[in-house]
């Protein structure tokens, strides 16, 4: 069933806008992914030892900020691809 709406809609939108718009969806499951891994990183660290909670919080939101940089940057490029 999935293959057949696949498909359709490949027949509809065109293919090279459909790989668009899975691209912008895997890029921002994989954003979610790398943030949650991240953030489960900065958890366990700062559960072993609590007197670097500040540089580890920094650090955690450094690589958040550049995951979401790589992320957006996919995502802008993927709808340029859509709407060209």
């Amino acid at each position: 069933m999935l293959s057949t709406i696949l498909l359709q809609a490949a027949a509809g939108m065109g293919v090279a806008k459909m790989g668009a718009t899975i691209g912008a969806g895997i890029a921002a499951i994989g954003a979610g992914i790398g943030i949650g891994l991240i953030g489960k990183g900065a958890v366990e660290s700062i559960g072993r030892q609590p007197s670097a909670a500040g540089e580890i919080r920094t650090s955690m939101l450094i690589m958040g900020a550049l995951i979401e940089g790589v992320a957006l940057f996919a995502i802008v490029v993927c709808f340029l691809a859509l709407f060209q």
